[in-house]
């Protein structure tokens, strides 16, 4: 396609985090912005020009997009894809609905990825009682159970370490797919962010590695520590993936590492939470380059200017405001960035900023990125 220029406007489905980022990064290169948000107080409102407030899937809502975008993105995967494909008959949308078809379902993931010949832990489809007893017997215990549809930091997901715990499982009627997928042992996790235009130019960010907890990402730090084997074969991986979507704009690709193998965990058509560091640290933020590539401009040069980590600041428990401590304390250590969200609610778990630290290595940006978020907390 021509390239959509400066001047034209971006319509974003979706007003979270990520897309008040993607929002700012148009803002910056010149494009209007309307967020279809589906409420009006998401983070995102404070980049747009318009905030859709209309649920996601109506029909009202996928009429405005068309009269006042020129082109449409995403900023979490689980938009309906049939909204997507009304959208796509009249304006540019990337990623497509068939990217969502595969990354919203974990069953055709993994189908996807076995038909690349790409490495996943053992797994097994589930509906039914039956199909869970299979399922044991086949790929066997630690495992954990995942909906094949929906689930997000963790959610929709459960644990299953004795065949006693069985029980604990929701049940099992044919109504709703799973995925009971065998625990794999690791070394570490990794994301690959890589960016492809419509062209097809690839341009793939330095290896992030990152660490869980409770299912929520708590820090990336960049380099990871892998071996440049490891990093070839993990960025193999990502590039045939995107090939094989037809995937224009962000994707990001999780891995586990044992040793010298790399196996995919899970596949995110966008902008990642393990990337947000690339503000700082990267030649090309990417969300920068997530506009760049939808709308068909050249892309940026992802080179890291300097060893960085990111840490998650979460909510601790519910409140109905908002107020930040410690800022300042965060602030007076070197080279520490700090991004609050704008959310109007705390609430225990959710995402409300993030800080990076950039540093001579990664173990320093670590420490003092890990002494900011101790000094941040909510009141």
């Amino acid at each position: 396609m021509s390239p959509v220029l400066p001047g034209a406007t971006l319509g974003i489905l979706g007003g979270g985090q990520l897309g008040r980022m993607i929002g700012m990064s148009a803002r910056s290169l010149g494009y209007g912005v309307v967020v279809w948000a589906g409420h009006y107080d998401a983070p995102a409102r404070v980049i747009a020009d318009r905030v859709l407030t209309q649920s996601h899937g109506d029909i009202g809502g996928t009429i405005e997009m068309m009269r006042t975008c020129d082109l449409v993105t995403l900023e979490w995967e689980n938009m309906p894809a049939e909204t997507v494909d009304v959208l796509s008959e009249h304006r540019p949308c990337h990623p497509s609905a068939a990217v969502l078809r595969v990354t919203q379902d974990r069953l055709a993931e993994r189908a996807l990825l076995e038909s690349l010949g790409i490495g996943t832990a053992p797994a097994w489809g589930v509906r039914t009682a039956d199909d869970l007893h299979t399922a044991w017997q086949r790929v066997g215990l630690p495992a954990r159970i995942k909906t094949a549809r929906g689930g997000y930091d963790g959610g929709g997901q459960w644990r299953v370490r004795t065949e006693n715990e069985l029980a604990n499982l929701p049940t099992m009627d044919g109504t709703i797919a799973y995925r009971w997928e065998k625990e794999v042992s690791f070394d570490l996790e990794i994301s690959v962010i890589l960016a492809r235009s419509s062209a097809g130019e690839v341009r793939v960010y330095p290896i992030f590695e990152n660490e869980h907890k409770g299912g929520i990402l708590h820090l990336t730090r960049c380099p990871a520590r892998i071996s440049p084997a490891v990093a070839a074969k993990a960025e193999a991986i990502a590039r045939r993936v995107a090939e094989a979507l037809d995937i224009v704009g962000i994707l990001t690709v999780e891995c586990f590492v044992t040793g010298e193998d790399v196996i995919v965990n899970e596949l995110a058509p966008r902008v990642h939470n393990s990337g947000h560091l690339t503000i700082e640290a990267s030649a090309t933020s990417q969300f920068e380059q997530h506009v760049r590539a939808v709308c068909g401009l050249p892309l940026g040069d992802t080179s890291l200017r300097a060893p960085a980590a990111m840490v998650n600041l979460l909510g601790d428990q519910s409140r109905a405001t908002v107020n930040v401590t410690g800022v300042a304390e965060a602030l007076a250590l070197p080279d520490v960035h700090l991004h609050l969200y704008g959310k109007q609610e705390v609430r225990a778990r959710r995402k409300m900023g993030h800080v990076t630290a950039v540093g001579k290595s990664a173990d320093e940006a670590v420490a003092n990125a890990l002494r900011a978020h101790g000094a941040l907390g909510f009141r």
